[in-house]
């Protein structure tokens, strides 16, 4: 995790404090389970949570005494005998390591993914009320980076909208997906520990249980996780992009906000750069770069090994402390986006009409004429006009044989913009309903 980089709100969940505060409820519930059943006394059960309930783990004292056991949960469960005393010896009663580990990351992930959800939320709000101010606003649609025919910027976030709400959705499902507890002991059989005791724990960390671990939870589960939040680093960085090619000199149709005392460059007092942009691409791809490892960690050895362990002490907070700031970050520069409606008609009208070339040869050939010869006679009059050779309507006007199909009023007609954006409302409706 880098300061930089981080919110406090997400790092906590990561922060060893926390980590020895989960598998101690881990530990302790397990204990009222098997006090339950008749496995520990009753009593112990009660003292591991008196004794330890409020306290503040050490984790200088963790560290030290893992330094000489080289384990971690050893160490951790020693530190808490200190704390509880003799009754400690009732704890981890037909536990396996893991069984601790597992259940915390995935405590962990869903509360990550909670954060994740309201932070989706927050760019789904920003981009409905800029879409919704810019319905209408006519703007270049480009394909392969050339002008192709107009839309509205207010599609181009009803788009990114509906892209988010997807991710909004594989986000839900994905902490579904891992949200699954495991205290099955060795290998899995719950040979030394009751399953009775996995649905105690399991119901009071607010997760479920496993149908079927080895010693491990399946990596299946984590994999999809971690692919979800790299799927949602792309939709981030695909925004990103569009904004950063808006905000080119060339085209300067929108630019993110620039505050006042704000810096461009140390060279050049005039610049103002999308950095914010530039910086969600960078994010993007950090998030993306922890999919690969989370798939390979699927492939374990027979019923368990640590060859995954390493990876998920760092991906499991670097993925979603980054994309936490990430989606952060893309709303509030959504929302304080800065949108020049003029400039986008002045790109608008830049290729002197060619914009409509589509709807004059569709005009043609309502009125008799092949699509062969139709686009042959709409190109011939259009590639004057990237030369810069003349206007595209008057060029039209001026051809005979385009004048055997259409008159003048019927080719002027074609240029109509508004033509382009009768069916925005429709695709509204479809996007955010009958809002």
């Amino acid at each position: 995790m880098i300061p930089r980089y981080t919110r406090p709100e997400m790092a906590s969940i990561w922060e060893p404090q926390t980590r020895f505060k989960i598998w101690f409820e881990i530990e302790a519930h397990a204990a009222d389970a098997l006090a339950e059943l008749g496995t520990i006394p009753k009593q112990a059960a009660k003292t591991v949570w008196d004794k330890a309930r409020n306290a503040t783990f050490d984790v200088a004292r963790i560290d030290e005494i893992e330094r000489e056991t080289k384990h971690d949960v050893i160490a951790f469960l020693t530190h808490l005998a200190e704390i509880v005393g003799p009754e400690a010896r009732f704890v981890h009663q037909g536990m396996t390591s893991s069984d601790v580990l597992d259940t915390c990351l995935n405590v962990q992930l869903t509360r990550a993914a909670d954060l994740l959800l309201a932070d989706l939320d927050k760019v789904l709000a920003a981009l409905k009320k800029r879409a919704f101010e810019h319905k209408m606003t006519p703007t270049i649609g480009r394909s392969h980076g050339i002008h192709a025919e107009p839309v509205t910027f207010g599609l181009k976030l009803a788009y990114a909208y509906a892209e988010f709400s997807r991710a909004k959705e594989r986000l839900i499902a994905a902490r579904k997906e891992v949200a699954t507890c495991a205290i099955s002991g060795a290998v899995g059989t719950f040979a030394q520990i009751d399953p009775r005791v996995e649905e105690h724990v399991a119901k009071a960390m607010g997760l479920v249980p496993e149908p079927i671990s080895t010693q491990v939870i399946p990596r299946d589960r984590h994999a999809m996780y971690f692919s979800t939040l790299g799927v949602i680093a792309s939709s981030v960085e695909r925004f990103a992009v569009e904004i950063r090619h808006m905000q080119r000199t060339e085209v300067l149709e929108a630019e993110e906000f620039f505050s006042e005392g704000q810096k461009g460059s140390s060279a050049m007092p005039h610049k103002r750069n999308p950095v914010l942009s530039e910086n969600l691409t960078g994010l993007s791809r950090m998030v993306r770069a922890y999919v690969t490892p989370a798939l390979e960690n699927v492939v374990l050895w027979h019923e368990r090994d640590i060859s995954h362990s390493s990876a998920e002490r760092m991906m499991g907070p670097d993925a979603t402390v980054t994309l936490d700031f990430a989606l952060v970050r893309l709303a509030g520069l959504i929302d304080k986006l800065l949108v020049y409606p003029a400039n986008m008609q002045k790109n608008l009208d830049r290729l002197g009409g060619l914009i409509h070339s589509q709807r004059v040869m569709l005009a043609l050939t309502q009125k008799g004429a092949s699509r062969e010869d139709a686009y042959k006679l709409v190109q011939r009059n259009a590639m004057p006009v990237w030369r810069g050779e003349g206007d595209f309507l008057q060029l039209l006007k001026k051809d005979t044989e385009v004048k055997k199909y259409l008159t003048d009023a019927e080719i002027e007609e074609q240029f109509d913009l508004g033509y382009h954006l009768k069916h925005v409302d429709t695709i509204f409706k479809r996007v955010f309903g009958e809002s």
